[in-house]
């Protein structure tokens, strides 16, 4: 007899296990699909793409998709995860009939894309209006308004597909631009809008930022396409005259990376004559005093007639942080930035952290990342588009998961803003066995895993919520 010297127990495996769904912990994400009418939604939006006597409709199949990417997929194929456990995903589509799908989506994707907005905005303002004080349009005003971050990132391409080129970074793929809705401190974000774009497309594009903003608008419920309650955020890519010119006319709050006009000499001039007593202290992330950070406004030392009326130009300088290289435009040896709002109101430090915190669009693109967006799998450009779609409602439906159904557990107050990783590690990953007694279909989660309390509590939170009147789409 042979003993085990090894520090894990000595199993016999075989494949004849029955009735054991996994991944049974994504039933939130089903759940939360049928309680914001995402389900309906795209199945009406749709309709046009299912041919008669279709056994599986298009909507499930885009619907199956996002599922599949929220729970780690990351191609068309690993749909097969959902095919495995029809007990929970119902009838799973096969993979020739999900790629014949995406083709038929492709070949008008203009009129697809629309229609997946027009879904995705309907689901939106549902969700937001069963958020409530959660939503991030709750009591929005120009003090407290909702906020847009504009962000582009690189998506390498490993072969020749279609609008691929070569990127700033010298590698080679796409260049998508973004735009998110923050939810603040306590929560996420979800994507509002995107734009494929070729690899070698520029950053600071003013049609391709004016397509975005314009989308994300059209996103939001309650029709808020103009007014100072809605802030668009971008970086130092923003800081044009035209898109700055064309926010203004759309009368849109907006706080924009701006580089100092001017050459070297005379920005280190100019900033040399700001007296010691103008310059506030500056705050950090978390809104507590920085040693060694200040703020100040410089909108009259420098000539701003060419750019819009009411633009406030403000800079940030501090000592940089140990290792960082300085940059030729810093002064002093310390680190100056600076950025362009047309917001009247506010302390100095108060309206600077808000622009610092449009970083968190960083953390959001790479929760896409994370979702499906590291690689387009397909190959023609439409195709792809479609891809993005599908991943946007990945995203969103995690993010209206977690604001729906995981606040207010205590123990678990950061649950709302656990990354793609985490949830599914500690949620979506746990397994299930299914039973069936008299007409009712039972599934039993497995009572050892960590964080089925949780799980449970989250479907019974998505259980209570009823429909509240529901607020007008603008998609």
């Amino acid at each position: 007899m042979k003993k085990t010297t090894g520090p894990y127990p000595a199993l016999t495996v075989d494949g004849g296990g029955a009735s054991v769904v996994p991944n049974a912990g994504a039933t939130l994400l089903l759940r939360t699909a049928q309680t914001v009418g995402l389900s309906a939604g795209l199945s009406k939006a749709l309709a046009p793409w299912r041919r008669p006597l279709a056994i599986h409709d298009p909507a499930k199949i885009v619907l199956d998709l996002a599922v599949s990417l929220a729970i780690g997929g990351d191609c068309l194929a690993d749909i097969a995860q959902l095919r495995a456990a029809p007990e929970v995903f119902g009838r799973v589509a096969s993979d020739p009939t999900v790629s014949r799908c995406i083709d038929a989506l492709a070949a008008d994707a203009p009129a697809a894309l629309a229609a997946i907005n027009t879904a995705r905005a309907q689901a939106r303002a549902q969700a937001w209006a069963l958020a409530g004080e959660l939503a991030p349009d709750h009591d929005a005003d120009a003090s407290a308004p909702v906020l847009i971050d504009v962000d582009a990132t690189l998506v390498t391409a490993h072969s020749e597909k279609e609008a691929a080129a070569p990127t700033f970074k010298r590698g080679f793929g796409f260049h998508p631009l973004w735009a998110f809705v923050d939810h603040g401190a306590a929560g996420t974000g979800e994507p509002l809008a995107f734009q494929l774009r070729r690899g070698n497309a520029g950053s600071n594009t003013v049609v391709d930022h004016k397509a975005v903003i314009t989308a994300a608008l059209a996103q939001l419920p309650g029709g808020h396409t103009r007014g100072k309650k809605v802030l668009i955020r971008v970086d130092g890519a923003g800081g044009t005259h035209e898109l700055l010119a064309w926010l203004t006319r759309r009368r849109l709050s907006y706080s924009v990376g701006f580089s100092l006009p001017g050459d070297l000499a005379t920005i280190q001039a100019t900033l040399a004559t700001i007296p010691e007593h103008v310059w506030e202290p500056a705050y950090d992330a978390d809104g507590q005093l920085r040693p060694g950070a200040w703020v100040a406004e410089v909108t009259d030392l420098f000539d701003l007639t060419s750019w819009p009326a009411g633009m406030r130009l403000i800079v940030r300088k501090e000592r940089p942080h140990p290792g960082a290289q300085l940059r030729i435009t810093d002064v002093d040896g310390l680190r100056v930035t600076a950025f362009v709002t047309n917001t009247t109101r506010g302390q100095l430090a108060d309206l600077e952290l808000r622009h610092r915190r449009r970083a968190r669009a960083e953390d959001r693109i790479r929760a896409a990342k994370d979702t499906g967006l590291t690689n387009l799998p397909l190959h023609d450009l439409a195709q792809n588009q479609i891809w993005c779609a599908i991943v946007a409602l990945a995203c969103e439906l995690t993010a209206w998961m977690q604001t729906l159904a995981l606040t207010g557990h205590p123990g678990h107050e950061a649950a709302r803003r656990w990354e793609p990783k985490k949830l599914r590690l500690r949620l979506f990953s746990i397994p299930a066995r299914a039973a069936r007694t008299g007409r009712r279909r039972l599934l039993h989660l497995a009572a050892t895993a960590p964080f089925t309390a949780l799980v449970l509590a989250a479907l019974d939170a998505l259980a209570r919520l009823t429909a509240p009147p529901p607020r007008a789409a603008t998609g």
